[in-house]
């Protein structure tokens, strides 16, 4: 009588789906209310005006307008001053 062996269990497969992380939309276009502009972990990013901050730290515009990059010295929790990139909507 032929038979074939169990098959064993794999240890793979278990692999996180990707979070579509990054930056949405780019330095001059044109950004409606309400749109994301950066999906992001931590504040790699900042919100600058016409921005704000989501719980997950999703930079979102706050009005319509031209998404503009910049980099400026912003303090960071222990006083000293760090450079990041600022993002907002003119």
């Amino acid at each position: 009588m032929a038979h074939v062996k169990t098959g064993g269990s794999t240890r793979l497969g278990r692999d996180s789906h990707s979070k579509r992380l990054g930056v949405k939309l780019f330095g001059g276009q044109k950004a409606e209310t309400g749109n994301i502009i950066i999906r992001q972990r931590g504040s790699k990013w900042k919100a600058g005006k016409g921005t704000f901050k989501g719980k997950d730290d999703t930079i979102m515009a706050k009005k319509s307008g031209i998404v503009t990059f910049k980099k400026s010295s912003v303090p960071s929790f222990t006083g000293k001053r760090k450079s990041a990139v600022v993002v907002s909507v003119k």
